[in-house]
């Protein structure tokens, strides 16, 4: 009944010159009709009077028409929209309201995800053409539907071979003239795609575009840089662009750039960047080999925790957390010897005295440093990780407990997150059960107040639990207990009994 309502108030749509009446009946009938009893009228949908409404350009008239196709449109299969409003859709993007290219790119955005739809934008360079200058508008949110869809459309080979090998690159090279802020969103497109496979980064490579974001990484501006070595860190996130960059020689660049920054007073700008890439570098490929060869890399590393700068510092401790994740990074920690101590310390201090920020980021890098799972848990690790506990501070188990009564929820449960990291390791065991009502501080629900720190303060109990050591140390009612805990849920409340509240009244 209400889809027939809709059929009649879109045939007087098509029938007037400025229909705002029937447009905002229309509009509000749409929002009752099911999407599936639409469908069954696709045949009867006719939308291009609507898309020519479009072009009026009267402003409430677009609103109220963008609307209704947002909903129209949705009852039609992708592969129909591409075939029969092809000119629709390069108006669409054209549009000077962004409203419109919004609109238009989510049904671009439809037709690039289906595989038989995606043919029908291929095969029609005007189209992409526009989705291409759709990078270079203000609107962010265009800007990024559009970069979206590109990329959704080179996961093909033909996709690729349209973008790429043909005047489109030419295209794309003219929009990012347009200012820094669109260079970059290109820049960042091209990642995207060259990240997929070894084929698509090859494609980026020959395009030159890679090349031109390589030069700007080592080129004098500072700012630019700073930009610049992000995109490529996210090259770095794939085998195929890590090769990439170390054949391109830019991986030594970077070092290179990491020593002369002594020398240069701006390279706060991009030191903290550079010094991300050559974590992520390490954590991917191999810390050993990746701090043998870059030595410069731990160096600077361990210099910036000593920098009065907290963003120097905060970058120099997520670094550490992120080489100390795996065992083999621990390693060349460890070989560090009194200098490592010596870093830990600091982490320590920062951990208690530093902004609140800074404070988080402590207990991520200490939880991260600290965490052995079971199956790597040798005599020598286990002595390793208790060693660098002892090294944070007078009392660390004290200086822990403490930032965990605070009334921040992420410092406390940044501090529960330590706990939880050293929960399966004997020697942290014995300290917690020796440490006066620690355990029926764990055991105590009525600490958490919010949702994420009963969540932090199950994993600790869990990680309590599971362990094959905590009956003995704990000693066998306390597991019990630890058992119950897990078994009742992070969100368990008592039930009180009757008679209190009977005497309340």
């Amino acid at each position: 009944m209400m889809a027939a309502q809709a059929l009649a108030l879109l045939r007087d749509v098509s029938r007037l010159e400025a229909p705002l009446e029937e447009l905002r009946a229309l509009q509000s009938v749409l929002q009752a009709v099911p999407l599936s009893e639409l469908r069954e009228h696709v045949a009867e949908l006719r939308l291009s009077p609507l898309f020519s409404l479009l072009s009026q350009n009267h402003r409430e008239q677009t609103t109220l028409c963008v609307s209704i196709l947002e909903r129209l449109l949705q009852a039609l299969e992708p592969v129909h929209v591409a075939r029969n409003f092809r000119v629709d859709l390069q108006r669409g993007l054209t549009h000077p309201n962004d409203s419109v290219k919004i609109l238009t790119l989510s049904q671009v955005g439809r037709i690039v995800e289906n595989s038989d739809a995606v043919t029908e934008v291929l095969n029609n360079p005007e189209l992409l053409k526009q989705i291409i200058y759709c990078i270079g508008g203000e609107n962010l949110s265009v800007a990024k539907a559009a970069i979206k869809s590109l990329s959704r459309i080179s996961l093909t080979q033909a996709g690729l071979e349209a973008l790429f090998e043909s005047n489109l690159l030419d295209d794309l090279k003219t929009v990012m003239k347009t200012n820094d802020i669109v260079r970059y969103r290109v820049y960042e497109l091209i990642v995207e795609i060259s990240s997929v496979s070894p084929e698509s980064l090859n494609c980026c490579s020959t395009s030159g575009l890679i090349t031109q974001l390589l030069r700007e990484l080592t080129g004098e501006d500072v700012l630019v840089r700073a930009t610049c070595i992000e995109m490529v860190t996210s090259m770095a996130y794939t085998h195929h662009g890590r090769q990439y960059l170390a054949q391109e020689g830019v991986i030594d660049q970077i070092s290179n750039m990491i020593i002369g920054a002594d020398s240069d007073p701006f390279s706060n700008f991009y030191l903290p960047g550079f010094v991300k890439f050559f974590g992520n570098l390490a954590i991917m490929d191999s810390p050993q080999q990746i701090c043998e060869r870059f030595p410069v890399f731990v160096e600077k590393v361990f210099e910036m925790t000593e920098s009065q700068d907290p963003t120097m510092t905060g970058v120099a401790v997520d670094t550490i957390g992120i080489l100390g994740s795996n065992i083999e990074g621990k390693q060349v920690l460890q070989k560090t010897g009194t200098r490592f101590e010596h870093l830990l310390k600091r982490i320590g201090y920062q951990a208690k005295n530093a902004s609140t920020e800074l404070r988080i980021r402590c207990l991520d890098a200490v939880s991260s440093l600290l965490y052995l799972p079971p199956e790597q848990q040798t005599d020598d690790l286990l002595r390793m990780t208790e060693s660098w506990f002892s090294a944070l501070y007078r009392d660390p188990l004290e200086l822990f407990r403490g930032i965990s009564n605070q009334p921040f929820p992420e410092l406390h449960c940044g501090a529960l997150k330590v706990f939880t990291a050293i929960a399966n390791q004997p020697w942290a065991q014995k300290l917690m059960f020796n440490s006066p009502g620690f355990v029926e501080y764990v055991m105590d629900r009525s600490t958490e107040h919010d949702k994420a720190s009963k969540d932090a303060k199950y994993e600790l109990v869990k990680a309590l639990a599971n362990s094959k050591t905590v009956a003995e140390i704990f000693g066998n009612p306390n597991y019990l207990r630890l058992r119950t805990y897990v078994s009742e849920g992070p969100y368990y409340v008592k039930p009180i009994s009757t008679t209190a509240v009977e005497g309340a009244e």
